[in-house]
């Protein structure tokens, strides 16, 4: 799968980057990928965003998922053969009763970490190590979210399973973690000062929680520090959605054209109505660590994109234009909205969460414009300091 890509190292400022092994067309999959590790985002798990444990499969069918996010249990989706889940597959943890969409993923869940960070009968006790550690981490980290605290849990459960401690370490090292970016003095947003306070009481809660002697540089505030960096700059989000599967798989059926008209209608009102009811956030919503994604380089006009086509944790990156033999796969760390700000914003954004200024070509042919920030940027400036620490929370 990784046979049209590779990963290469360009400088000690910009780290490594991904190029191109041989001719990619435009919309051709450069590669898939699995995480090395993942979890579920736990304010969209509480508002009963059912994804399974392991994967993130959405659990719901496309007719619970719509009805759900409608607020109306008696919708109908036409073409129901056209949704994928198997809810005779779903498998519970016998003793935590957390879902999984398959045997599969149970059994893998299970031999990678689940042994560490199954609560058993404790699910529910507020009082126990690790809902404590999650109640405190949803207090700080307010939707939209961006991390999750459980995915250095599952780091952690992860190398405490593990019969070859070194062969886990040594894969999680791939990643970057600096906390700092020395030459440019650009200090990641949520280790700064302001946020000791919080980092400490984290720190604390993890480590009553996960502690183990064999990583315990992991369980300094150096090294928690370094852990936070290291899923706060290379976390990918995911997203997958039974009711997009579904979308997809009704956009490929071959229908008369008045069929098709209505399906297509019907399918643009119900979206319409969705997002007066739910707004934006339709997806189960996690992040994960990808080697290879990890590796790709930031531009505001990438030639690649990263997709969750198969409603589970499985990274699709497909080229968004022709990608010629050697040339570098970008990909933009930036939504649409915010890279169509000035490059002033872009660029905040950038520095605060990934610790680097971009020189995209775009950024370059912007260098002369003054630094101001775009209209959404202006319209906080009035917000009290409690306002913009909350703010600020929200962003890893």
């Amino acid at each position: 799968a990784g046979a049209a890509a590779e990963a290469r190292f360009i400088s000690s400022a910009k780290g490594k980057g991904l190029f191109a092994t041989k001719n990619i067309r435009k919309g051709e999959t450069v590669f898939v990928e699995r995480p090395v590790v993942s979890s579920q985002f736990l304010w969209n798990a509480l508002y009963n965003y059912r994804a399974c444990d392991h994967c993130l499969r959405a659990l719901e069918t496309a007719e619970e998922n719509a009805q759900r996010l409608l607020g109306k249990s008696s919708l109908v989706l036409p073409h129901p053969e056209q949704c994928s889940i198997r809810k005779d597959l779903h498998q519970q943890c016998p003793r935590c009763q957390v879902t999984y969409c398959s045997a599969e993923c149970r059994q893998a869940a299970l031999e990678q970490y689940h042994q560490v960070l199954c609560l058993g009968p404790s699910r529910d006790d507020p009082t126990h190590p690790l809902n404590k550690l999650q109640e405190a981490w949803r207090n700080m980290h307010y939707p939209p979210e961006t991390s999750s605290i459980m995915l250095m849990a599952r780091m952690v459960a992860t190398i405490k399973q593990a019969k070859d401690k070194e062969w886990w370490i040594k894969a999680f090292s791939q990643f970057c973690s600096k906390t700092a970016n020395e030459e440019e003095e650009i200090v990641h947003k949520l280790l700064g000062d302001k946020f000791k306070g919080q980092l400490e009481l984290l720190r604390l809660l993890f480590t009553e929680a996960l502690y183990d002697e064999y990583l315990s540089r992991w369980f300094t505030p150096e090294g928690f520090r370094s852990l936070f960096a290291l899923v706060g700059t290379n976390g990918q989000g995911i997203g997958t959605s039974s009711l997009s599967q579904w979308v997809h798989a009704c956009d490929a059926l071959d229908l008369p054209m008045l069929q098709r008209e209505e399906l297509d209608a019907f399918i643009d009102q119900l979206y319409k109505d969705i997002e007066k009811e739910s707004g934006e956030f339709l997806n189960c919503e996690g992040s994960g660590l990808y080697v290879l994604q990890s590796c790709c380089n930031h531009s505001c006009i990438p030639n690649a994109e990263t997709s969750f086509p198969e409603n589970n944790f499985l990274l699709h990156l497909t080229a968004l234009e022709d990608i010629e033999a050697g040339e570098e796969i970008c990909i933009s760390y930036l939504d649409c909205c915010q890279r169509e700000r000035s490059r002033h914003s872009r660029n905040k954004i950038l520095r605060e969460n990934y610790l680097f200024t971009c020189s995209c070509p775009k950024c370059l042919a912007q260098a002369d414009d003054a630094d101001v920030t775009s209209d959404e940027d202006e319209e906080g400036e009035g917000e009290t300091d409690d306002a913009e620490l909350e703010d600020e929370m929200t962003d890893v």
